[in-house]
């Protein structure tokens, strides 16, 4: 008969196992996302029956970058269910690029402009996570406007790191 101790010890061991092979999991679902962006805000039916041309159309303009070589995508598609009601936020479109340096310029130029406009439509380009990775970027929603109450300065490293700095400190 097995000892209480020794089951105990297994059970610890295969914790620890599955904490790791889980976050082991979300990295290699991170890395395979690291080239796809999300576009939030564009109406349905406005990219016809070609997302790929439509973003490759659309996005130079929006963001003023001028590609070389010129912008393609793996894959591009709407996320989700199609919607009868146009009168409901529109759907997700996620852009699986070709090329990383595309998808990192699209958003450092995404986050440095903020929305972008489509007639009077707020697009905004925001990078693709896993639902692990927006759980916890999703922990430090809470402490911002408590930071903000106190005046300190704070951001997210990419993927879920939070930093703050102090401004009311003076540097006499």
């Amino acid at each position: 008969m097995v000892s209480l101790e020794t089951q105990v010890t297994t059970y610890r061991d295969r914790d620890q196992d599955l904490l790791y092979l889980r976050s082991k999991l979300t990295d290699l679902e991170s890395r395979s996302r690291r080239d796809n962006i999300h576009l939030l805000g564009i109406p349905e039916h406005e990219e016809g029956t070609d997302m790929q041309a439509f973003l490759g159309s659309v996005l130079p303009k929006l963001t003023s970058l001028d590609f070389d070589p010129l912008l393609e995508f793996q894959r591009a598609h709407r996320v989700g269910p199609k919607r009868s009601d146009t009168s409901l936020r529109p759907r997700p479109i996620i852009a699986c690029l070709l090329r990383h340096n595309h998808a990192r310029q699209i958003l450092q130029t995404a986050r440095k402009q903020g929305p972008f406009r489509i007639g009077q439509h707020d697009i905004r380009i925001t990078a693709d996570y896993s639902k692990d990775t927006n759980e916890r970027r999703k922990a430090f929603l809470a402490l911002r406007p408590r930071l903000r109450q106190l005046g300190m300065k704070f951001g997210l490293f990419d993927p879920a790191r939070m930093w703050v700095t102090n401004n009311s400190i003076s540097k006499d």
